[in-house]
């Protein structure tokens, strides 16, 4: 009937309840969250007609259209993995899975086994190996070879004694937009070509540098391919995808020592190609811009990572002037931009029409309070501005939230416990950074922001596949209370406002949301007490001399 067929797990295909950063949920271990909760939480099941969904992950919706492009439309299907019988059969050649954090071995899902501990068992595994199940079944006695790929294929490099029970014939790392259509026929043929696609993966030395790892049940470009995909060999997606999200640029060149993202080459969508995906997300019925990059305000750059407001105005205008969007928010850009450049900000702000209403939402790496870190691992993430010339990091990353939330953004940001060469100051540096920002009002306003510690977990504890709380210390802890401490306010303060639906669906959400951070919090007060951390002290620190900062002098000063 079909030759190929495209899956999701349920993760990245569900909308949970449209609350800001809600879509992290499945990150949490499966003994934190009861089923129901969980399941009233990530929302009703997605649209589809007879199985073919409605909306898909960009990265789904992006191989679809390659394979369209070599085959033609009626060569592929996207389905819900419920409706994977109906479409898998004698004839399918290859499915093909996409998958963002199949073993919960990601960073925010890594974070959660660090207070709960225990076996590798958080929402996000349990989806998958229900995935799995169902696509093993629909393909059981038949030709159709199976394909993973996604940002989450390196987490089975790390765990390479889980691969032979899913029965996955090749996990494909990197991008592959210009040669996914070959890749397929050849998997389908059983017949790779070698020097097309290398048989191995991808990883890193002790010093970030790239290493290739000789392995027969992974494929990644090769030799004969140039490492990325050109510019015009990047189709344009044909079906709507979820929470209207459309691809700006790729690539960041900040230079972080800690990501990955960083080697990527800039690359810059062109305007019509931006407009053209809008459109069918339009067409679709998501009147929301989700756009993607790994830093908006590297957008077409100028020298040493000046913002070029004339380009991001332009894309903002442009996107904005698409018949049928009312909203859209950029998906990552840093802190720095926002602080040294407060009156762009604020006719940025104006373009995407944000206000009390609408605030424009944003990830952001903050990783760190402690200036020595920050100048250690990731001396450009300030640029143009200069740590020590233009204010301390502190002072640099208080001044981008006030420019913020005056402007009604509002960032998530995540930070880092376990970094190399972290000492207890570094880490009580992070706790009074929270605190005097938590504590911090504009305009009458309090400082709108989300702060998620992420631990960084050694290789050795995740191969055991059990992992126990011993992974954070007493300041480790005393991190993770002064974060879960500001989030538990946001939720308090936020979880009924940014709720969507009914009355009883914003009761139920906003109830829920507001719950669950006071909840969270007290369990990480218990236990950070239980280990010695003295929790008057962080609820104070950095915070001392005063109860209200509403100006740099007086964030100095504190």
């Amino acid at each position: 009937m079909t030759r190929f067929v495209l899956v999701s797990d349920t993760t990245l295909s569900y909308e949970y309840r449209h609350f800001p950063l809600l879509d992290f949920l499945p990150c949490a271990p499966g003994k934190a969250i009861p089923g129901p909760i969980y399941r009233f939480l990530k929302g009703p099941e997605p649209p589809n007609v007879n199985g073919i969904v409605k909306y898909a992950p960009y990265a789904i919706r992006k191989i679809e259209a390659s394979l369209v492009r070599a085959f033609g439309r009626d060569s592929v299907v996207v389905v819900d993995e419920d409706y994977l019988g109906q479409y898998v059969d004698d004839k399918t050649e290859v499915i093909g899975v996409s998958t963002m954090d199949p073993l919960g071995l990601g960073p925010t899902t890594m974070s959660y086994y660090a207070l709960f501990g225990g076996d590798l068992d958080a929402w996000v595994r349990r989806e998958w190996d229900s995935l799995m199940e169902k696509v093993n079944k629909a393909r059981e006695g038949k030709k159709a070879k199976l394909i993973v790929g996604g940002p989450g294929v390196w987490e089975f490099t790390i765990l390479r004694d889980e691969i032979d029970k899913y029965k996955v014939d090749y996990y494909v790392q990197g991008e592959t937009d210009d040669v996914v259509a070959e890749l397929f026929r050849q998997v389908a043929e059983d017949n790779i070509d070698k020097q097309m696609f290398f048989n191995g993966y991808m990883s890193y030395d002790e010093n970030f540098h790239k290493v290739l790892k000789k392995d027969e049940k992974f494929l990644a470009r090769g030799i004969t391919q140039s490492a990325y995909p050109r510019l015009e060999d990047i189709p344009e997606i044909i079906n709507p995808s979820m929470k209207g999200m459309v691809e700006v640029m790729r690539g960041c060149g900040v230079g972080c020592d800690f990501c990955e993202v960083t080697l990527r080459p800039l690359r810059y969508m062109p305007l019509n190609m931006i407009v053209d995906e809008i459109k069918i997300n339009v067409a679709g019925g998501v009147d929301n811009a989700w756009l993607h990059s790994d830093e908006i305000f590297g957008y077409k750059h100028g020298h040493f990572f000046e913002p070029n407001e004339e380009a991001l105005s332009e894309l903002f205008s442009t996107v904005m002037s698409v018949p049928g969007v009312k909203t859209s928010n950029p998906t990552h850009g840093r802190i720095s931009i926002p602080a040294g450049y407060p009156e762009m900000m604020e006719k940025l702000s104006k373009i995407l029409k944000a206000g009390p209403r609408n605030w424009i939402g944003i990830q952001t790496g903050l990783e760190t309070g402690s200036e020595e870190l920050a100048k250690k691992h990731m001396p450009n993430k300030t640029l143009p501005l200069r740590i020590g010339v233009d204010g301390s990091w502190q002072d640099i990353v208080w001044q981008g939230v006030f420019v913020e939330t005056r402007n009604y953004w509002r960032s998530a940001f995540t930070i880092q416990v376990g970094q190399e060469g972290e000492t207890p100051e570094d880490l009580w540096e992070t706790i009074a950074l929270i605190n005097k920002l938590s504590n911090s009002y504009v305009d009458g306003r309090p400082f709108e922001f989300t702060v998620t510690p992420l631990v960084n977990v050694p290789l050795g504890r995740i191969k055991s596949k059990k992992l126990n709380t011993s992974m954070l210390d007493v300041n480790g802890l005393a991190v993770y209370y002064a974060s879960y401490r500001h989030l538990a306010k946001m939720a308090a303060r936020d979880g009924f406002r940014d709720a969507h639906g009914n009355a009883f669906l914003k009761l139920a959400t906003g109830g829920l949301i507001s719950f669950g951070g006071r909840l969270m919090m007290d369990f990480i007060e218990k236990k950070a007490q239980k280990a010695g951390v003295d929790i008057d002290k962080v609820k104070r620190y950095g915070i001392e001399s005063t109860d209200e900062i509403t100006s740099l002098a007086q964030f100095a000063r504190a």
